[in-house]
């Protein structure tokens, strides 16, 4: 499909979702509760006015100067959340009156049928403005640290205790900038890891309006160097001129590649994909992990790289001992992450995928759109290499 008619599309698709979404929680928050012909004008008129504002608040967000884009992106992505919250407590509120509502047998009457819809709006504002609050919190809150032992099958000795930190899904953009990503940086440096790797999705606009908000990660400092990996968002922001600053920076990007990594004698492979649906994008872009493996002594103990954990299967197949990846920001917020298992094999944390190919996938460092997080914080993960038992390997 020609890019153009791709754009075309995605906007047809979320326009149709931001029109009935918004038409629902009017019904629901305004019409069925309001009586005065004006006040329900008003409040029409004031959910037409949010939906609008938010599709062009967050366009709008990426180009503006820096501080009146943050402002804008702030309340755009905070509205973006509510709505995300709204609609499935109001799907249940609902479902629950439906309930009620068929259970009580007395003819029909309109004062108690709006006293119970007034009731359930009640209740939907509340729980979602709660919910709201807390995934704000949790959002804005410092990526926790969290470390974990990665096993390897037949791992040398010499790489037992390799460390990797990792860092995926930052988003620098419209919310998140330079001091966010300085902050990251001393951290990391701080943990005097062995390699760094940053498994896409870093960026969220062009290199012109966000190049001096990402230049701090080029002062990221490890014993073998920091790594990097196209994620779809990267697609959107101008991918070569992306690719093109982070190797000024001097960090090394990984296309379908692989890298022998020499540590105290002995070596890890540690190779990189493109996205993984980044072949639609043109210019000799696109997934190829064959490519990344050709020649590679399957021996030698491996690590990938890649943003979406659709790879692994893939992986599993080239006999790749570790998968890292991000890409789902564990769901972020209720309910992305049933949303998200329909179409990845796995969320969130370490898993035994197949014989001897593991997957770590992370809960992303920064956020997307609604700077909100429920049930899964930031992070900052460390992956230290371990040798896998031969029960672990076969498990």
């Amino acid at each position: 499909m020609p890019q153009a008619l791709r754009v075309v599309v995605v906007l047809g698709v979320l326009s149709l979702i931001v029109a009935v979404t918004h038409a629902y929680i009017y019904r629901r928050l305004v019409r069925d509760v309001v009586d005065h012909p004006a006040h329900r004008r008003l409040g029409r008129w004031a959910i037409i006015l949010a939906g609008v504002a938010m599709v062009a608040g967050a366009a709008g967000s990426r180009v503006l100067p820096r501080d009146l884009g943050q402002i804008v992106a702030y309340l755009a992505y905070g509205w973006m959340g509510m709505v995300v919250l709204l609609m499935p407590i109001l799907a249940i509120v609902d479902l629950v009156r439906a309930v009620v509502v068929r259970a009580d047998r007395r003819p029909t009457d309109p004062g108690r049928r709006q006293a119970l819809a007034r009731a359930a709006a009640a209740v939907t504002a509340l729980t979602s403005t709660a919910a709201g609050a807390v995934g704000v919190q949790t959002a804005l809150s410092a990526p926790e640290l969290h470390t974990f032992d990665l096993p390897i099958p037949d791992l040398p000795p010499a790489l037992v205790g390799f460390r990797i930190a990792q860092l995926s899904d930052i988003h620098i953009g419209p919310l998140l900038g330079g001091d966010f990503a300085r902050s990251l940086v001393e951290r990391v440096n701080a943990l005097d890891v062995d390699l760094v790797a940053l498994t896409g999705d870093l960026v969220d606009g062009s290199v012109a309006h966000l190049g001096a908000h990402v230049a701090p990660f080029g002062e990221l400092r490890s014993r073998h160097g920091t790594f990097f990996v196209t994620g779809n968002h990267e697609y959107y922001s101008g991918a070569d001129a992306w690719i093109a600053e982070l190797r000024r920076l001097g960090i090394r990007v990984l296309r379908n590649e692989r890298v022998a990594v020499e540590h105290d004698g002995a070596t890890l492979d540690v190779l990189g994909v493109d996205d993984w649906r980044s072949k639609g994008f043109g210019g000799g872009h696109g997934h190829d992990l064959v490519r990344a493996c050709a020649d590679r002594d399957p021996r030698r103990p491996s690590l990938l790289l890649a943003h979406q954990p659709k790879v692994v299967d893939e992986a599993a197949e080239q006999c790749i001992d570790a998968v890292l990846c991000g890409h789902t920001h564990g769901g972020q917020m209720w309910p992305f992450g049933l949303i998200v298992a329909l179409q990845q094999p796995y969320v969130v944390g370490l898993h035994h995928h197949r014989e001897r190919t593991w997957i770590y996938v992370h809960p992303g460092t920064g956020y997307w759109g609604p700077p909100m997080r429920l049930k899964v914080n930031a992070q900052i993960a460390v992956a230290t290499l371990v040798a896998a038992s031969p029960l672990t390997a076969k498990a």
